[in-house]
């Protein structure tokens, strides 16, 4: 048990300071630091399929006006962290522009840091 609340902190701090921060700043070292080079991304977006590996995803966000410099409201929220060894599911929300996802992460502990390795979303309608 003790591990796993190391862990949850571990992937909680990965998210706050990695994720999130670079998805709002759009620092692709910080987001290419928490994804693992074979990373895949997929879900929708305004109901379009959408599909990336984490090299195109990267791509994005560099050639995008970042949240922080658009002005438009960002928010990311960490609704759940479960750990099971060396794995994890994180379950975020992250608001930014006029989008409202919510994602689920995978994380794999490899050498002893957590990554990211899959990343499914989908924007979604808030009444």
């Amino acid at each position: 048990m003790r591990n796993e609340t190391i862990d949850s902190l571990a992937i909680t701090a990965a998210l706050a300071n990695e994720y999130f921060d670079g998805i709002y700043t759009g620092d692709i070292e910080k987001l290419g630091n928490v994804l693992h080079t074979g990373t895949l991304l997929y879900g929708d977006v305004k109901g379009a399929p959408y599909a990336k590996t984490r090299d195109e995803y990267l791509k994005v966000v560099r050639n995008r006006q970042s949240p922080k410099d658009s002005g438009k409201p960002f928010k990311g929220t960490i609704l759940s962290v479960e750990v099971i060894n060396s794995i994890a599911l994180a379950k975020v929300k992250v608001k930014m522009y006029d989008f409202n996802y919510e994602e689920f992460l995978s994380f794999h502990k490899i050498d002893g840091r957590w990554v990211i390795v899959n990343k499914m979303m989908s924007d979604v309608v808030i009444d």
